[in-house]
């Protein structure tokens, strides 16, 4: 038998065998009066010091509970008024119809009597509850009067009874919660079964058809289709494509030439396509993410228009815009919300749900996420919005939140769940995600490279002059909330833990790492590589700082970051090591994920809100086309001489990297990298080169998906 099986077999009693209902310890079906019984021994329990039901094993209590009246309370305790005997006497009623029906009729019962109580005379309780309670505090005292021990002991019976008012909603609630536990947990239905990457995966109108986007065992993403019924999947002819939405006149959106220019989103043209076969008619093109409105006529759409990711409804209207990014726009059932996940760092997952009104009127309606969120629907209801989020680590649970912003657990499972799509029965489409970032490293001198990954989520951010030393961040699980900052040797010496953070760049003497925090978005700190205090920075103006990278300049004294203003779009800005002042050097718009400062420290390579490579003078001048990059291309280091770029193209894997001369554009390919298993590789970057050349470090990320169809989430 399976756990489920021997945990929850019919006839089989589960609980404490004391606490137990007549019915539970038949095995019987069980319903909110069993759960009156079990409160009923409790309150006995409490007004009277003694259990309801008692024996040396289990049989002798089975026995008792199923055939024996327990001792009168009056009997134990005297002093206990008659009223509240009543109560506890009814609550533990065998038969099931003269029960208490409910734990609320417990409760209202218990609130007279203490509003008798209360009222300071023990007559009003019920006439004649204290007579034998008077007499008892005659006999015993010579002094004193009756009405005064009557008070005190009313006094005292009025706490008590308070006391069980109280706990009689925690107990109810408990036994409650122990019957609902029983009820039989979700079922999970596995759809996949090829290694790789699942991007998006949508129901068709018939409410049976998965519609699904997947790059399996490092092939092209493509869009595939499955029923729970069938094992197989069956590609729609669309390569190179992903799924975005169906309509529910079963047309899909679909992002032709899918391809990923910056970490954690795609970019391509967005086309319409009959989902019962037919060519693809282009709509739109540099689009992200998009969601059909309710009629199936017009859609949502996410794009980045100079620099500023924006949400359009209908396409044209801006209703939403940001410096960071969107994700997961998902129309409301009733047509008059968009809700989506609002990230405010490129490059970064962290964000909170937010919702839009076709008026443009935008508002948060979740706490952030500093562990990240990604995949949002609303509920099977339309009550709610469903994503699926963490705060610390990687594995996201399934959370629900209304409008009101009252959150819930959903789902939870040893695992990053992925949240794709909802249906009106209660069907749920997730994904079980396998997140890691990795590695991989040429030392100097060395001919092969090495995996360098050392916990979860290794990402790098900067390698010496020499190639010999590498700063890295452990971003997931083992990093914790606030991140973790390592310095390791490319000899492969063990990675040296420097502090919490998020590390930007190392410093030209290698002595500092600059860092910004997590739960941040302005504090900026040096942590030393060796001895050394730790050295918090001035704050300039920035409203926002992107915590991917920055760059030294030779003298130590100045570095390059990326942030944005209030009320602007991301930027590149000079700050100064001693005063916090922050000069811009570029327009908005600019790439701040992928530039690279030149060893004079005189400009910067990067790419410009249009898409195109450009050097930035410093200070702030005219812009230069770089010649020789195409679309795509982006910048990722210099020769030694200044006369040289590293490029690539991050859409590309593998990933192709080229040596440019800045005087011609010729280029030559330098490397080509990929680690040895293609399976679920989506992202390989950053790049980092030694100057010369001779070493290098690259980071990959790599996502392994389960697709499954959920029943008896709530």
């Amino acid at each position: 038998a399976t756990v489920e099986e021997q945990l929850t077999s019919p006839g089989s009693a589960v609980g404490t065998v004391a606490y137990m209902s007549p019915e539970q310890a038949r095995g019987e079906e069980l319903d909110a009066r069993s759960d009156v019984f079990s409160l009923g021994v409790v309150l006995y329990e409490m007004a009277t010091g003694h259990r309801a039901f008692d024996g040396t094993t289990s049989a002798v209590i089975f026995h008792a509970i199923l055939e024996r009246v327990p001792a009168p309370v009056s009997k134990l305790n005297s002093a206990l008024p008659s009223k509240l005997e009543e109560i506890i006497d009814k609550a533990l009623e065998k038969d099931l119809d003269m029960r208490y029906q409910t734990a609320a009729e417990v409760r209202n019962d218990l609130k007279r009597l203490k509003r008798a109580l209360d009222s300071g005379s023990a007559k009003a309780a019920s006439t004649g509850d204290f007579q034998s309670t008077a007499a008892g505090a005659v006999a015993a005292s010579e002094r004193g009067s009756v009405a005064r021990d009557s008070d005190r002991i009313g006094r005292r019976w009025l706490t008590i009874v308070g006391i069980m008012l109280a706990l009689t909603v925690a107990t109810g609630a408990f036994f409650i919660g122990q019957r609902i536990g029983k009820i039989a947990p979700p079922v999970y239905h596995l759809l996949t079964y090829r290694r790789g990457t699942i991007r998006m995966a949508r129901l068709a109108p018939d409410g049976q058809t998965v519609i699904y986007s997947a790059a399996w065992e490092g092939s092209p993403v493509e869009v595939f289709s499955t029923r729970p019924e069938s094992p197989e999947s069956r590609p729609l002819g669309l390569a190179g494509a992903e799924i975005l939405a169906v309509s529910p006149a079963g047309e899909m959106a679909v992002l032709l030439d899918s391809r990923q220019l910056k970490s954690l989103y795609h970019t391509g043209t967005l086309a319409r396509v009959p989902l019962a076969g037919g060519a693809p008619r282009e709509v739109l093109e540099d689009v992200q993410w998009a969601d059909w409105s309710n009629d199936g006529t017009s859609l949502a759409v996410v794009r980045e228009v100079a620099g500023r990711n924006r949400l359009e409804y209908p396409i044209g209207k801006v209703l939403y815009e940001t410096g960071g990014w969107i994700s997961n726009p998902r129309m409301s059932p009733r047509g008059d919300l968009i809700a989506f996940i609002d990230h405010p760092l490129q490059g970064d997952t962290i964000g909170a749900v937010a919702v839009v009104d076709l008026g443009g009127h935008e508002r948060t309606v979740s706490r952030q996420q500093p562990g990240g969120a990604m995949g949002l629907a609303w509920s099977p209801k339309g009550d709610e919005i469903w994503f699926t989020a963490t705060k610390v680590g990687l594995d996201r649970v399934l959370l629900a939140i209304n409008l009101s912003g009252r959150e819930r657990l959903v789902a939870r499972v040893p695992s990053d769940l992925g949240l794709q799509d909802t249906w009106r029965d209660g069907r749920v489409l997730l994904t079980r995600d396998n997140w890691r970032r990795g590695m991989t490293v040429l030392a100097p001198g060395q001919s092969s490279e090495r995996d360098f990954t050392w916990l979860d989520w290794s990402y790098p951010v900067g390698i010496s002059g020499d190639g010999k030393a590498l700063l890295f961040v452990e971003q997931g699980e083992a990093g914790g909330s606030s991140y973790a900052v390592y310095l390791r040797k490319t000899d492969g010496s063990p990675a040296v833990r420097l502090g919490e953070g998020s590390p930007m760049a190392l410093s030209p003497d290698e002595k500092w790492a600059l860092c910004t925090r997590p739960d941040s978005l302005t504090d900026l700190f040096l942590l030393p590589t060796k001895a050394g205090e730790f050295k918090v920075l001035p704050h300039g103006n920035l409203a926002q700082i992107n915590a991917a990278r920055a760059a030294w300049f030779p003298d130590g004294k100045r570095f390059l970051l990326s942030g944005n203003e209030a009320g602007h779009g991301p930027r590149l800005y000079v700050q100064d090591l001693a005063r916090g002042d922050q000069q811009a050097i570029t327009p908005e718009g600019v790439d701040v994920l992928t530039f690279s400062l030149s060893p004079s420290g005189q400009r910067v390579a990067a790419v410009g809100p249009d898409g195109r490579a450009y050097f930035y003078p410093i200070p702030m001048g005219e812009p230069v086309p770089i010649k020789g990059l195409g679309y795509g291309e982006v910048p990722v280091g210099w020769t030694p001489d200044s006369r040289g770029l590293y490029v690539y193209r991050p859409s590309d894997l593998p990933a192709k990297v080229y040596r440019v001369n800045i005087a011609d554009g010729q280029k030559t390919l330098w490397k080509q990298l990929m680690p040895p298993d293609p399976a679920g590789v989506e992202y390989v970057g950053p790049i980092l080169p030694a100057p010369d050349g001779k070493a290098y470090v690259y980071g990959y990320r790599r996502m392994l998906s389960d697709l499954y169809v959920v029943d008896g989430l709530n």
